[in-house]
């Protein structure tokens, strides 16, 4: 996912160098950094190190160090960091085949699909690993996603009443899911009536309307890649940002998709049109999320 470094301020031209050298103060002088001894090898040391590079964003970088204290770079990401809690429902970590890295998938049920995406904090859940204290009740997730590519738009005018009705549909809409996901019968011939009702409604204004004057929000997997997703979604905060290396000017944003919560970045050469609040956002994005533990003080 490395052109994603285009989020965070980091330019194509020559970024290998900048990259090389970044790295390098990553490890050297990081922002925050976390050990754990290999679960493979007793005497390897797995490295986290964290290289702020703006307001919650920069690169962190992944490796080992050997039985000399020689450090081996196993792989590096740029990341965005919410602080804020975007979900509670479980989550389910899986270990990818290509490296020591993980994917989380996630049963949201306001956005109506599986949530599947890169765990930023991957030493704070191989150290809870090790001690055995997985799985975890308690735990919440912090989305954020980084955008290469977006598109502002206007949003949908809709009165007092009208966002109240919304709201009640999908709270009835969340009930019935619930009730689904245990096995319920009546809540599953409810929802496949309530999503044919709805298509037919769809179907019928879309002879007249634009597509993006009905549907005010979306959230769906696309390309091969699991954690990437098409989303459109009204913006609640929007700021310029800097990268203090490049100097590079990049819009945070806070995204409401169907009440799911997430941070954005994207680089402001990215984005087509003016952010402001209340309009919406519209592109893909590459998900990430942060797991945090209940008992965050005991593993410091």
């Amino acid at each position: 996912m490395h052109k994603f470094l285009r989020a965070v301020g980091i330019p194509e031209e020559g970024s290998q160098k900048l990259v090389r050298d970044l790295l390098r103060d990553a490890v050297t002088r990081p922002t925050s950094r976390s050990y754990i001894t290999d679960r493979s090898d007793d005497s390897c040391m797995l490295a986290e190190y964290r290289l702020e590079l703006g307001p919650g964003f920069g690169l962190c970088a992944f490796g080992n160090y050997d039985e000399e204290g020689n450090f081996f770079l196993e792989y590096y990401f740029p990341y965005l960091r919410r602080d804020y809690v975007s979900t509670t429902e479980d989550v389910t970590v899986e270990e990818r085949l290509e490296n020591e890295s993980f994917a989380c998938v996630c049963d949201d049920l306001k956005v109506g699909v599986t949530l599947i995406f890169r765990l930023q904090n991957t030493v704070d859940y191989l150290k809870r690993e090790t001690a055995g204290l997985l799985p975890m009740a308690g735990t919440t997730v912090s989305l954020s996603a980084l955008s290469t590519e977006g598109t502002i738009m206007l949003p949908i005018r809709k009165t007092a009443s009208e966002r109240r009705e919304k709201q009640r549909v999908e709270q009835y809409r969340e009930g019935l899911m619930n009730k689904a996901r245990t096995g319920d019968e009546a809540a599953m011939k409810d929802l496949t009536i309530s999503d044919m009702d709805t298509y037919a409604v769809i179907l019928d204004k879309i002879q007249d309307n634009d597509v993006y004057s009905l549907v005010d929000s979306h959230f769906m997997p696309t390309g091969v890649e699991c954690d990437l997703y098409n989303v459109m979604g009204e913006i609640h905060h929007c700021e310029v940002v800097q990268n203090r290396v490049t100097g590079q000017e990049l819009y945070r944003m806070v995204i409401d998709c169907n009440e799911l919560y997430f941070d954005l970045l994207i680089n402001k050469k990215d984005l087509y049109g003016e952010p402001a609040v209340g309009r919406r956002f519209k592109g893909i994005i590459w998900l990430q999320g942060r797991i945090t533990f209940p008992d965050e003080g005991e593993f410091l």
